[in-house]
């Protein structure tokens, strides 16, 4: 809108200069009969090529030559003066800025007034959509804790076997995505806490064996304390030890390790990537399992932390993410 107000302005400016350079014209057509205006200067000068009755502009000054009656040597010549000239222009051009801004802040008023009026419906179904997910979230933990201590003592009664290790699987995947739903929805300011790196590692790393027991997970980092939100540092690593356990191939391998940089890598031994630009994306996904919400959280929290993400990945060789902690060490 801002570009076609701009055209049709400077369409009319150009009309309006037109318009002035007529007038002029006509003006001075009246003063070569007379010769009694004040606003031209008058001078009388040899006749050049310069075609009778028409108007030239030379700099930013007009002038016209007219015929003197029986004399051909000689011709008359009509001048308007730059300084009058150009303050002339200047009204209109000013005109035109004034015309032009009040139409434009008119256009942005409309613009925001039709805007939030058609958008306002949208965003208490996006609010009201948010509160239902909430309290869903909320209404899932009497269930879960049942599910859990239950499994717990199916466990502790018959032994372990693969069917309740299924269950607890299930149990566990239902808690992740509550998990990445809470964080996906969470707004609130980050506080943040000192942690041992290596001890949330660890911590972390013994709840995936139980899931996926036979992946090798390997933890090479030396003691490094940090100081950020532990709640949104650990959403990250339980979203990308997942994936590396998730999608690793049968007896593979997860290793993590830290360079001299600070840079914390978490390196498996799965499928790959096929689009790694993408993985960020909101729901985006290359397998059939999962939402596609994950590395998009892992992306929003780690942008929140102030921790920068590499993705190294090979088709059928495997995925290294490397997360950058310098920011969050302790001095």
């Amino acid at each position: 809108m801002g570009v076609l107000i701009g055209v049709i302005y400077s369409i009319n400016y150009t009309r309006d200069i037109q318009k002035l350079d007529e007038i002029l014209f006509s003006e001075m057509r009246i003063c070569s009969f007379d010769l009694t205006c004040t606003k031209y200067e008058i001078d009388f000068v040899p006749t050049q090529d310069k075609e009778f009755y028409k108007l030239y502009k030379i700099g930013e000054a007009l002038e016209g030559y007219f015929p003197i009656p029986n004399s051909v040597e000689n011709s008359m010549v009509i001048y308007y003066p730059k300084k009058s000239y150009k303050d002339e222009t200047q009204k209109i051009f000013l005109g035109a800025v004034k015309s032009f801004t009040f139409a434009m802040l008119v256009v942005v008023f409309l613009a925001l007034l039709f805007s939030w009026y058609t958008l306002s419906p949208l965003r208490n179904a996006l609010h009201i959509t948010q509160e239902f997910i909430k309290d869903i979230l909320h209404d899932f933990n009497t269930p879960l804790s049942t599910l859990r201590l239950n499994s717990s003592m199916l466990a502790k009664e018959f032994g372990e076997n693969k069917k309740i290790q299924r269950i607890q699987t299930g149990i566990q995947t239902i808690l992740n995505l509550q998990d990445n739903l809470r964080a996906y929805l969470q707004n609130t300011p980050l506080q943040k806490e000192e942690f041992e790196l290596k001890e949330l590692l660890n911590e972390r790393v013994e709840l995936l064996k139980i899931i996926y027991s036979s992946i090798k997970f390997k933890i090479e980092i030396p003691k490094s304390i940090l100081v950020t939100n532990r709640d949104a540092f650990t959403r990250i690593i339980d979203n990308l030890l997942s994936n590396a356990a998730k999608y690793n191939k049968e007896n593979g391998s997860v290793e993590i390790f830290m360079n001299e940089q600070n840079v914390l890598f978490i390196r498996d031994t799965g499928k790959g990537i096929e689009n790694p630009k993408k993985i960020f994306d909101r729901f985006y996904k290359e397998q059939e399992r999962g939402i596609g919400i994950g590395l998009h959280i892992v992306q929003k929290l780690s942008l929140e932390l102030g921790i920068k993400i590499s993705v190294n990945t090979q088709k059928s060789v495997g995925t290294t993410i490397g997360l950058e902690l310098q920011a969050l060490k302790q001095d």
